[in-house]
């Protein structure tokens, strides 16, 4: 004799382990079958099949026996089908919402990456004595005082290798644009 979906259904809810992996062999294809009819797509009828499995153990608690258990597996997957889509929409619109911020974001981001590139191959042209005071000053954040002690020069030299720093990548700038 075998055990009615209802009879399964109850023992799962009183803890039955072997009741409930039993009712889920049984009832597993058919759930994902739909699930896959409800969203169109293998890989989010097995997400979704799977959440479902997930929730079953605590929802068995509410099964009362009014209708067939395959009836009432199948409204808990149509209306996680529907919370899903609900979700996905809402993503979406928060989406739209974020895409100008993002955008920007992108674009501030790649122009940054653009200046720390232009800067990188500028500072190529520059001495030694120079690249160093610049990296110093810039990427260190030092002071031109705390520069000039690190070099071993006077802070008046820094503040001159500044401007000559300036000047020059100023000109390479130049001859960019003009080229």
């Amino acid at each position: 004799m075998t055990t009615s979906d209802e009879d399964l259904a109850r023992a799962a809810a009183r803890g039955d382990r072997d009741a409930f992996s039993a009712l889920l062999a049984r009832r597993y294809d058919g759930l994902f079958g739909l699930c896959f009819r409800l969203t169109g797509n293998r890989a989010t009828a097995e997400d979704l099949t799977q959440d479902i499995c997930l929730a079953l153990p605590g929802k068995l608690a509410g099964f009362r026996g009014d209708a067939r258990v395959t009836t009432w597996l199948y409204r808990i997957a149509v209306n996680a089908a529907h919370d899903r889509r609900r979700r996905a929409a809402t993503a979406a619109r928060a989406a739209q919402g974020w895409g100008a911020v993002e955008i920007n974001r992108r674009a501030d981001a790649a122009a940054a990456h653009e200046a720390r590139d232009w800067l990188a191959q500028a500072m190529a042209c520059l001495s030694d004595e120079l690249r160093d005071t610049l990296a110093l000053v810039t990427d260190a954040g030092l002071s031109q005082a705390e520069a000039a002690s690190v070099l071993g020069i006077s802070p008046g030299t820094v503040a001159w290798r500044m401007s000559e720093i300036k000047r020059r990548l100023a000109a390479v700038r130049e001859a960019e644009e003009s080229a």
